[in-house]
C-alpha cells in the first residue's frame, strides 16, 4: 500500500512541477504512469489531481482576479482584460467537445506520440525564445482580443497531448508580440476557466466510469499537486523574465529522446 502513495505522490509532484511550465505535464503525466505502471479506474487520479494545479493557480492569483472582476464595471481596461480572456478561451470549448472522444481514446494511448510532441515542440519553444519579434505588450492586460483569439487558436493544438497547453498558448504570445513575462501570465490567466472546463467536462464524460476505491491515492496526489504548484506559479515569473524559455525546450527535447528510447526498446 506504502508504494501506491508513493507512486501517487510522485505523480502529484510531476504534475504541479509541469502543469504551468511549457513542458506538457499531461505528457509526463501519461508518460510516468506509463513507465511506472500505475493506473487508476476511469482515470480518476489523472482528472482529480488536475483540480489541486488549477485550485493552486486560483489561491496564488485571488486578490488579481478579485480587483479586476471588481473593476470592471468601471474600468474599460479591466473589462477588455477579461473579454481577452474569455475570447482566448472559446476555441477550446469548440474543439474540447467536438474532439473529445478522439483525443482521449485515441491520442492519450500513445506514448510514442506524446514523446515526439515533447520533442518537436522543444524545438520550436527554443526557436520562438530566440527569434520573437521585438515585444509590443509588456503586460498580460495589454494584450488585445485580437491576439487574444489567435493564442487561444494556437492553444488548441495541445489538445495533443505533448503538445502543452501553456507551451502553446506561450508561443503563439510570443510570436504575436508580447513579452516573455507577459506571455507567461496571460497563459496563467487563459488556464484557469481553459482547465476548469476540461475537468467539469472530463468528470461529466466520464462519471459512470470513475473510481473513488483509491481516496487516499487521490487525496496524496491532488494534495502534492497544489502545494508544488502553487511553488512554481511563484517563480516561473521572474524566472523567465531573466532567463526566457531555452531550459524548458531543452527539457522537453531531453525527456522525449529518453521516452521514445525506452519505447523503442520495448
Amino acid at each position: 500500500m506504502e508504494h501506491h502513495y508513493l507512486l501517487a505522490a510522485l505523480l502529484g509532484l510531476v504534475e504541479g512541477l509541469t502543469e504551468f511550465i511549457p513542458v506538457s505535464s499531461t505528457g509526463h503525466l501519461l508518460l510516468g504512469a506509463h513507465f511506472l505502471g500505475f493506473e487508476s479506474a476511469g482515470k480518476t487520479f489523472e482528472v482529480v489531481i488536475q483540480l489541486g494545479a488549477v485550485l493552486a493557480l486560483l489561491a496564488v492569483y485571488a486578490g488579481k482576479i478579485w480587483a479586476t472582476l471588481s473593476a470592471a464595471p468601471r474600468d474599460p481596461a479591466a473589462r477588455r482584460f477579461i473579454a481577452a480572456v474569455l475570447i482566448a478561451f472559446a476555441p477550446a470549448v469548440v474543439v474540447g467537445v467536438l474532439a473529445h472522444d478522439i483525443i482521449k481514446t485515441v491520442l492519450f494511448e500513445s506514448p510514442m506520440l506524446i514523446a515526439v510532441m515533447l520533442i518537436l515542440g522543444g524545438v520550436v519553444l527554443l526557436f520562438t525564445d530566440r527569434f520573437a519579434p521585438t515585444p509590443r505588450y509588456d503586460r498580460a492586460e495589454d494584450i488585445p482580443p485580437s491576439r487574444a483569439l489567435a493564442i487561444g487558436v494556437i492553444q488548441c493544438l495541445a489538445m495533443i497531448p505533448g503538445v502543452s497547453r501553456s507551451g502553446a498558448t506561450i508561443v503563439g504570445a510570443l510570436a504575436l508580440g508580447a513579452s516573455k513575462r507577459a506571455a507567461a501570465e496571460f497563459s496563467f490567466f487563459l488556464s484557469m476557466p481553459t482547465m476548469a472546463g476540461a475537468f467539469a467536462f472530463d468528470l461529466y464524460k466520464s462519471r459512470h466510469d470513475l473510481d473513488l476505491s483509491a481516496l487516499n491515492e487521490i487525496a496524496i496526489g491532488f494534495g502534492v499537486a497544489f502545494v508544488t504548484a502553487v511553488l512554481v506559479v511563484r517563480w516561473l515569473l521572474n524566472f523567465v523574465s531573466q532567463r526566457g524559455y531555452a531550459l524548458f525546450g531543452w527539457w522537453r527535447i531531453i525527456v522525449g529522446g529518453i521516452a521514445m528510447a525506452l519505447l523503442l526498446l520495448g
